[in-house]
């Protein structure tokens, strides 16, 4: 039996291998940044419709939870909410730009070495997140200093 032969077990790498992106490129760390930010935009439903609900239980119990949401914590939160959503949309935007085929020229005979794509999205990536990073910093203005 050979023992170098690769089995599932040994290629199994658990959180590490989904968070790690050693010799990756910029846009695998994007990928990551749009996992981590959709579970937390679920997390944030989740927690948006608990927090409505405590409206059955008084108008007391109500004005102290949006007493709590109005101080500075909350307002950190709050703001970087935003920026998980903004990227998150604004990534996606770019993800579904990609998968529909723009940017990527005319097609090429393949022959190897085959050429990637990726340069050819790359333009694309840096200004769709200098626009998220943008849009972020607008949005922190706006939310502290009204």
């Amino acid at each position: 039996m050979n023992s170098n032969k690769p089995t599932a077990y040994n290629n199994r790498l658990g959180i590490k291998g989904w968070v790690y992106a050693g010799k990756y490129t910029f846009e695998r760390y994007l990928y990551l940044g749009h996992r981590l930010t959709g579970m937390g935009l679920i997390a944030y439903m989740l927690l948006h419709i608990i927090e409505t609900a405590n409206r059955m239980r008084g108008v007391e119990a109500w004005e102290g939870l949006m007493g709590l949401f109005a101080s500075w914590p909350f307002k950190i939160i709050e703001y970087l909410l935003f920026a998980a959503a903004v990227f998150h949309a604004l990534n996606g935007v770019r993800l579904l730009m990609t998968e529909l085929g723009f940017f990527l020229g005319k097609p090429k005979e393949p022959v190897y070495p085959y050429s990637s794509s990726i340069k050819r999205h790359r333009p694309l990536t840096y200004i769709i997140m200098a626009l998220a990073g943008l849009i972020i910093i607008l949005g922190g203005s706006s939310l502290f200093f009204p």
